[in-house]
């Protein structure tokens, strides 16, 4: 909850602030729904956050709901009152629409973040500079998404936007609409049949980041590999859903943890862990769903030597399947960018699947040598 006097943003701003190359210096462009439960809050967060961007405050309990789309919630409320968590959780069912979901939360009221997440809050923040930077962030993935859509090859564009459907629909507790996992593969299925891997691979590093440049990335992979060994396009179209699908879990990762911009601590990597189990969870019930690919969300970090997870599965119990987007997964996140590496080379990617023998299908990894080395 903020209570300090804030500081105003052309403050903040002298440091010229820069993310992903772009300079916040117009505005307003974005508006932040900012709801609490005490009027003086509001002033504070308009001094900080005006002119960059539009505030529409909302008091609890007060005032009218006002359903605003295309816009930022931010929840600055006393979470320890079972009251106020009712207000809040009526304002978000109209406001189902916002993806993005901030709550304030100060640093020794830890006990109020895990109501904030159930709340589904996509992120908790701590401090006013963490709020202006996490809303630079978002402004910058806005203005990438709309400038990658126009400039990105249209198949890219397409399976991105099929992505982005999906995680933001399991983010609004809304099922996926499994046409749109079938979409986005056919989408890259025909992209790399007609331009190749390395291509694919170059654009989608070039136009995406974070975890749609992963779960692109993997099903590009995968569906290379598949292409590769010649697959029937029943099977190839299988593998290809279950690339795609491998990671939806993550839609339930708190964003704090999916977008941190360094290595995860041990906590924050137990909880990252849950995202197959999860998965497997989101998709088992929707209608047409395949065995294989609820096998593949599931299993794709299972190693053949037992210490994989989330199910500890041993050679004899895990799948072709499985054992192709195992390869796929680990060579896409090593090839991938991070924010806290650049990407590793094919080659040297490859020599460390191959390092992995007793983990991965030794004859697998040598199949794959020409898909890692020239497509």
């Amino acid at each position: 909850m903020v209570r300090e006097v804030a500081v105003p943003w052309p403050i903040i701003t002298g440091l010229d602030l820069k993310l992903g190359g772009h300079n916040f210096s117009n505005g307003p462009e974005m508006l932040v729904h900012f709801v609490t439960d005490e009027p003086g809050k509001i002033p504070a967060i308009r001094a900080m956050l005006e002119p960059r961007y539009d505030v529409a405050p909302q008091l609890l309990g007060r005032d009218e709901m006002q359903v605003i789309s295309n816009a930022v919630l931010m929840v600055d409320a006393d979470l320890r009152k079972a009251a106020r968590v009712e207000q809040i959780r009526l304002v978000l069912r109209g406001l189902s629409c916002v993806t993005e979901k901030l709550f304030i939360v100060q640093s020794h009221l830890q006990q109020m973040v895990a109501q904030a997440y159930a709340l589904g809050a996509t992120a908790v923040l701590r401090s006013s500079r963490e709020m202006v930077f996490k809303l630079a962030e978002i402004e910058v993935a806005e203005k990438a998404v709309k400038t990658d859509f126009a400039v990105a090859s249209p198949g890219i564009a397409d399976a991105a936007a099929a992505f982005a459907s999906m995680f933001a629909a399991i983010r609004n507790g809304k099922s996926i609409n499994l046409s749109d996992a079938e979409t986005a593969t056919s989408q890259i299925i025909n992209g790399i049949d007609k331009n190749g891997l390395g291509a694919w691979l170059n654009d989608v590093r070039r136009y995406h980041e974070g975890t749609f440049q992963h779960c692109l990335l993997v099903t590009g992979v995968a569906v290379g590999f598949a292409l590769d060994l010649s697959f029937a396009y029943p099977d190839l179209k299988r593998l290809g859903i279950a690339a795609t699908l491998h990671d939806i879990g993550k839609a339930r990762t708190p964003l704090s943890i999916l977008d941190k911009p360094a290595r995860l601590d041990p906590v924050e990597e137990e909880i990252m862990r849950r995202h197959p189990v999860i998965g497997h969870d989101l998709l088992k019930d929707i209608q047409g769903i395949h065995p294989d690919v609820l096998d593949g969300v599931r299993h794709h970090h299972e190693y053949l030597d037992g210490s994989g997870y989330p199910d500890g599965l041993t050679a004899p119990k895990i799948s072709d399947l499985v054992r192709l987007l195992t390869i796929s997964d680990i060579f896409a996140a090593l090839i991938e960018q991070r924010p806290y590496r650049p990407p590793m080379p094919r080659a040297k990617a490859y020599e460390m699947l191959c390092g992995m023998d007793g983990k991965l299908e030794a004859s697998l990894v040598r199949a794959f040598r020409k898909v890692a080395l020239v497509a």
